[in-house]
């Protein structure tokens, strides 16, 4: 394996031209980056493998995480995927026509709806998430457990610190 990557190629040009500017940022912040950039391409072809879109995962998982009954509001599924209202409601009726999830009548609330995952929408989750874990696992190959365990927690320490 290479000792050197393009952000080391990047942060040495600019330091013989900027020597006066501090690149310790560039040189975190860039790989987070192109590391996004991987997995982006590798969630991907997951998601392509079982005909399923980014944000289909995202509205199917929330209800698979739910646990039984796998159903949720939509004003949950609208705080768990940060969506609007408006996009909430399309994504639900695509994901009704094909049959992975349907409406009923909240119980607990006669004017009210629950999503629910419906079990064609539980496979197909729970072959996603598979697939996913599969891809992210390759991606992380190059890092022990206990340097993903340390990587987890520097990055959890920094996106809370942006108030996520």
């Amino acid at each position: 394996m290479p000792h050197q990557d393009e952000v080391d190629r990047i942060v040495a040009a600019w330091g013989r031209e900027r020597a006066d500017l501090d690149f310790g940022p560039l040189e975190v912040l860039s790989r987070v980056d192109r590391l996004a950039r991987h997995l982006d391409r590798a969630r991907r072809a997951a998601f392509d493998a079982g005909d399923m879109e980014p944000w289909e995962f995202d509205v199917l998982s929330a209800l698979r995480r739910a646990g039984e009954p796998y159903e949720l509001s939509p004003k949950t599924l609208l705080q768990q995927t940060l969506v609007s209202s408006g996009t909430m409601t399309n994504r639900v009726d695509r994901l009704t026509a094909r049959g992975l999830v349907g409406r009923r009548t909240d119980p607990k609330d006669g004017r009210g709806i629950l999503v629910a995952l419906t079990t064609k929408g539980r496979v197909a989750v729970d072959a996603a998430i598979a697939d996913l874990l599969t891809a992210e696992r390759d991606i992380l190959s190059g890092v022990s457990d206990a340097e993903q365990d340390q990587l987890a927690g520097l990055l959890r320490r920094l996106i809370l610190g942006l108030g996520d």
